[in-house]
Parts: C-alpha cells; sequence; structure tokens
C-alpha cells in the first residue's frame, strides 16, 4: 500500500450567489489500507489574495457546500486526499464564480418609491428575477406606487412589462384609484388607454371617481364625466355617491357642478336619507349648496326624522348657509306674491 494518487480537481455542483457545492467521488475510489479504520481523508483548501492557501473543509465526506459567499466573486479550491500511509499532492485548483445576487420586490419598490431611478426598475426587470405585481408591506405593486407618485415613465415602463392595471391592494384600490386621488392626470390617461375601469369599486365600494372627487383635482373628475364614467354610483358604508362625497369633504363648487351638469341626481338620498343638499349644508359649503338649489335641489325635502337643509344648517350653526336658505325662502314668498 502506498499514499494516495493526486487527485482530480474537485467537481463543481450547484453554484448560487452565496454559496458553491464541490463534490470529489472520484478522489474516493483510490485504495484504501487496512491499517487503523482504512478510510480516506480529505482536505480542501481555499485561495485567499492576501494569506495565500488555507483549509476550508476536512473530513471524510466526498461533498460540501460552502456556504455565506460574496455575489459575483471568484474562489478557488483545491483537494488533498490522506490515508494512514501518507498524503497526496494536492489537485489543480478549480475557479468557480458565484452568481449575481438576485433582485428583491423590495429593490423593486425602493427604486420606484425612494430615488424613481427609471435605469433600476429597468434593470431589475429585465433580470427576471422579480414577478412584476409583486407587492410591498402595504399591498401596492410597483403601478400602484408609480401611479400614486404620478411618474409617468415609470408608469409606462411597468405597462410595457406587462404590469396588471387591475390589480387591487388590500383595501381593493387599483392604480387607477390612486392616481385618481393623488391628482395625476397624465397617468389616470395612460391606466385608461391600457384596460384601467371606472366602474371597479374598492373594499368599501368607491369607485375612482369618489377618489378623483376626494383628490379634489377637478381636470380628473372633467376626464372622468367625458370618458363616460357613472355618477351616481354609491358607495357600500353610507350610500354616497360621488356627488355626496363632494358635498361631505372638501366641497370645491367647481367639481360639484361638474357632477350636476353631467347629470349627478341632486336630490338623491343616502342610507341616512340625506340628500347632497343636506350634507352640503350642514358642513358650511354655501356656494356648492347654491349651485346644488340653482340646478334643481329641493331645500324643503326632510329627512325621515324630519330634518332638512335648512335645519341641518341651523344645527352645526352655519349661518351663511342659513342666510342663503332664509334668502331663497323670501325670494320664493316674494315671487309667489307677485303671482297672485
Amino acid at each position: 500500500m502506498s499514499a494516495p494518487k493526486k487527485p482530480d480537481p474537485p467537481v463543481v455542483g450547484k453554484v448560487t450567489h452565496h454559496s458553491i457545492e464541490l463534490d470529489w467521488d472520484e478522489a474516493a475510489k483510490q485504495d484504501t489500507v487496512s491499517k487503523g479504520d482504512g478510510r480516506l481523508r480529505y482536505i480542501m483548501q481555499e485561495s485567499d489574495l492576501m494569506q495565500g492557501w488555507g483549509n476550508v473543509y476536512t473530513g471524510y465526506g466526498t461533498n460540501h457546500i460552502f456556504d455565506g459567499l460574496d455575489p459575483s466573486s471568484q474562489y478557488k479550491y483545491r483537494l488533498k486526499v490522506m490515508n494512514n500511509i501518507g498524503n497526496s499532492e494536492f489537485s489543480q485548483a478549480v475557479t468557480v464564480t458565484t452568481r449575481k445576487e438576485p433582485q428583491t420586490g423590495e429593490q423593486l419598490h425602493k427604486a420606484i418609491i425612494l430615488t424613481q431611478d427609471i435605469q433600476k426598475v429597468q434593470e431589475i426587470l429585465e433580470s427576471g428575477d422579480v414577478w412584476i405585481d409583486v407587492p410591498d408591506k402595504f399591498g401596492y405593486t410597483p403601478l400602484m406606487s408609480a401611479a400614486q407618485k404620478g411618474v409617468v415613465e415609470m408608469v409606462d415602463l411597468l405597462m410595457e412589462h406587462g404590469a396588471d392595471v387591475n390589480m387591487q391592494n388590500g383595501s381593493g384600490k387599483d392604480a387607477l384609484m390612486l392616481s385618481c386621488f393623488a391628482g395625476h392626470l397624465d397617468v389616470v390617461r395612460r391606466l385608461l388607454s391600457h384596460g384601467a375601469s371606472w366602474e371597479k369599486k374598492d373594499l368599501g365600494g368607491s369607485t375612482a371617481l369618489h377618489w378623483a372627487v376626494d383628490g379634489g383635482l377637478k381636470e380628473i373628475v372633467q376626464w372622468a364625466v367625458m370618458d363616460g364614467c357613472k355618477v351616481d354610483e354609491t358607495d357600500a358604508s353610507s350610500g354616497w355617491t360621488p356627488l355626496m362625497r363632494c358635498a361631505a369633504m372638501g366641497g370645491n363648487h367647481e367639481i360639484g357642478e361638474i357632477l350636476l351638469l353631467a347629470g349627478a341626481n341632486v336630490n338623491m338620498k343616502d342610507k341616512d336619507h340625506k340628500t347632497p343638499l343636506m350634507i352640503a349644508a350642514l358642513n358650511g359649503h354655501q356656494k356648492l349648496v347654491q349651485i346644488m338649489v340653482e340646478q334643481g335641489a329641493d331645500p324643503m325635502v326632510k329627512t325621515e326624522h324630519g330634518m332638512s337643509a335648512y335645519e341641518m344648517a341651523k344645527s352645526f350653526d352655519r349661518k351663511r348657509v342659513m342666510k342663503y336658505f332664509e334668502e331663497v325662502v323670501q325670494n320664493t314668498k316674494s315671487k309667489k306674491g307677485q303671482e297672485y
């Protein structure tokens, strides 16, 4: 019996961005000796540019995974075989390069939200490592985030790569709703041209028009009604139409007028039997109240509890609205007197 012969270089198995698998089955086929336990033992060394070769594995196995490595980095390994007689020479070195670190959904969202880096997003999408509609911790897809930020070029890029324009987050909002609320008309147009729908509702029953009204940008509301969006869809919680939301939130009289001219029902009632006029009155939106009355809102209508729009304004001490209603009543009486 003699010392082991010089082995072949280790064979490279699976390589990832952080690990390299090596095996040396052929080295195990050498004759063993009867002295001692008779087994062959192996030493694997790795080259270090600063310190030269160093042992990274010693044992009886013929396969090992070297983990915790750096991505996109080159490593060199060589093998020695030992028995009870002696040691072999080291094998020729084998050179292995770890793979590039895969891109992640977190990196994609960061490139969209924090840095707005178009080139980085392009790189991530073309890597194939990340699902284009991967949600972040809030349930937002990359397209939703880009739409909310209003970065048109980013929206275009994501849709070119197949982003789903109708995906919804945990509350049921889609990219169109988010861009409407944020006030990004160019993004709204892009999304609609790629199949976004005005009819889709979130979990609260609100449409993109509801959110456009809440956002307060009249150009988006105007675009919506011109595009054929239904103006009297009701949400699930209060039964509010977009006009009622306008009356309850900002009270933007220009948006209210757009909705009314588009056919919004000014005398429609919500789940509490309140009309848009009542909601506008109790919130003190005097200009919107005036437009509603001019467009046919009935100030005499009462809820099932007997409350009119005037009485609601009075209960919240909306003095300007009360004064306007009093003038309307006085003018009505004067006209009736003239008729007689």
